[in-house]
């Protein structure tokens, strides 16, 4: 194991479909993209095979801006996974293009005190061991 890998926490990870691969692999592009309809624009989140709005299957995948606003968060101080140490911020990210969309995602670089609901956010990606998923995570806009 490298020390760059004994760095990250420990996550789970996800089970790649063609309905959302592009979201767990986008990252390498620095890219975070959903599943958009190409008939009504709506983005589907999460991937799902038709359009919940005008029930198209004519979506495909769009990246958006990454920036997002803090909808909501909790401070974890549970040790519930060994290698992620508390205390850490989960967060529920509005996405700009269309605060809707929700991710529930972790809220890094950022001082715990310091985080607050309606704070500006842009995505930033953690490569996993395997290089293919990148997960999306937020931090502050602009440092």
């Amino acid at each position: 194991m490298s020390d760059n890998t004994a760095e990250k926490p420990f996550r789970i990870q996800p089970g790649l479909t063609r309905d959302n691969v592009h979201f767990w692999t986008g990252g390498a592009d620095n890219e975070l993209s959903f599943l958009c309809c190409a008939d009504c624009a709506t983005i589907v989140h999460p991937p799902q095979p038709i359009c919940p709005q005008c029930l198209s299957k004519n979506l495909a995948p769009k990246p958006v801006s990454g920036k997002a606003t803090l909808y909501s968060y909790t401070i974890n101080q549970q040790p519930w996974i060994p290698g992620f140490e508390p205390p850490y911020v989960i967060g529920l990210v509005e996405i700009d293009e269309d605060p809707s969309v929700r991710l529930m995602t972790n809220i890094v670089n950022c001082d715990i005190d310091k985080v607050e609901i309606g704070m500006p956010l842009q995505v930033v990606f953690e490569e996993q061991d395997d290089g293919i998923i990148f997960m999306p995570l937020f931090e502050p806009a602009n440092g």
